[in-house]
């Protein structure tokens, strides 16, 4: 891996900082199953759910994805 500075003069421990960050993000990426894909907590289905079930009604649509 090559990481060339390419504006400003780091300090030795800020390069060594953003490299650490930097090489650990790439084992995050690297341990994360091939084809598992990471979802977002706002996407979860069950996060609606969780809270209520709408009861049946006219405006039971505009109750189905705001919980509240």
């Amino acid at each position: 891996m090559n990481i060339k500075v390419i504006r400003g003069n780091p300090t030795p421990e800020e390069l060594a900082a953003a490299l650490a960050v930097v090489r650990a993000r790439a084992a995050a990426a690297a341990a994360t199953p091939p084809g598992a894909a990471q979802r977002d907590s706002w996407a979860d289905p069950s996060r609606v759910a969780a809270h209520r079930v709408p009861q049946p009604g006219p405006t039971a649509w505009a109750r189905t994805y705001w919980p509240g």
